[in-house]
């Protein structure tokens, strides 16, 4: 459920109202009551149901929405986070991931989250992202081991290799062990998720113009660049370094399928500018599908119904193929 008192619910609950024939049925794992809160607010005729299973959700989603009731402590003021739900917001992840673990459901999506909120009472993880790793960890799985957060729309897949960290630390985390890890989760990825047959992946430079030779920097040389030649030396279509600043016009995506950016704005700034609403966050290198919408809890604008709902959407869609190729691949 995310935050309840950020545009999440609301947006769960207009994207079900909005359902076509091939929507990938979904059950909200929620405090039942904020939820028909939130249609009542959305204006929304929605009729909410509880389910005791997930396994009842799918018979259910033509008709009602499910919800897998996990209550909250108070209820929610629209644009205030609320230190006393938390445990709440956490138990619904933890139910999320426990129920895509157990096989009961396929794929986690995940509504947004104030990450201050939750640390304020007690949770140590820097995000969903590492919580969902970590709570999946003794989990047996193939391929390279993530978590490794890709951005994706259409046309454009971007992972990185650090995340939500200050750019003045980004060098010093930027080793060849790093790297490469992430390459090779995206590499894996591209080909178990997205049925790429030989992808095809780029690396982004760290530098200005790649360095300029080392004029510019040296961890393209140091760094990057061995990284590139050890994993094409096994096969795999990496390129070297990239500079950052043409390697996301039309033209140069026509040419992977995907990029390891070094930082975090590096990849958001140009994903965000091709598909500023319907892009979708994907962790990779989990042995469950966890996606979510690519965006926050919009505190300031919960409650007005104009949340988009293209990258809960997106998110969805994602989740919904991602599990059916690894499905097919089990048989």
């Amino acid at each position: 459920m995310g935050d309840p008192a950020g545009v999440g619910l609301e947006i769960a609950v207009r994207t079900w109202a909005a359902r076509g024939p091939t929507e990938p049925p979904f059950c909200l794992i929620a405090d039942i009551d904020a939820v028909a809160r939130a249609a009542r607010r959305s204006g929304i005729d929605v009729s909410v149901e509880a389910v005791d299973r997930l396994a009842d959700a799918t018979g259910l989603f033509a008709r009602v929405l499910p919800v897998l009731h996990e209550p909250l402590a108070e209820v929610e003021t629209l644009g205030t986070p609320s230190v006393a739900n938390a445990p709440a917001i956490i138990a619904a992840i933890d139910r999320a991931v426990a129920a895509a673990r157990d096989g009961h459901a396929t794929a986690v999506v995940t509504l947004p989250i104030a990450k201050a909120t939750l640390y304020t009472a007690g949770f140590t993880y820097p995000g969903h992202t590492e919580y969902v790793a970590h709570l999946c960890a003794d989990m047996a799985g193939d391929g390279a081991r993530g978590p490794v957060m890709m951005l994706s729309t259409t046309g454009l897949r971007v992972a990185l290799a650090t995340i939500h960290e200050p750019l003045s630390a980004v060098p010093a985390l930027l080793t060849q062990d790093r790297i490469e890890r992430t390459a090779r989760v995206v590499l894996h990825a591209l080909a178990r998720d997205f049925g790429v047959a030989r992808p095809r992946l780029a690396l982004a430079a760290l530098n200005p113009h790649a360095g300029e030779g080392g004029a510019l920097g040296r961890e393209e040389i140091e760094v990057i660049a061995p990284v590139a030649a050890r994993l094409r030396a096994e096969g795999f279509d990496v390129t070297d370094p990239r500079p950052a600043d043409t390697l996301f016009h039309p033209e140069a995506r026509t040419r992977y399928d995907a990029v390891v950016a070094m930082y975090h704005d590096q990849a958001l700034i140009p994903i965000k500018t091709i598909d500023f609403w319907g892009a979708a966050n994907i962790t990779l290198g989990l042995p469950i599908v966890r996606t979510s919408p690519d965006h926050g809890t919009g505190f300031d604008i919960a409650g007005r119904s104009i949340a988009r709902i293209d990258s809960f959407a997106a998110a969805l869609t994602v989740a919904a193929a991602m599990a059916a190729r690894r499905r097919q691949q089990a048989w």
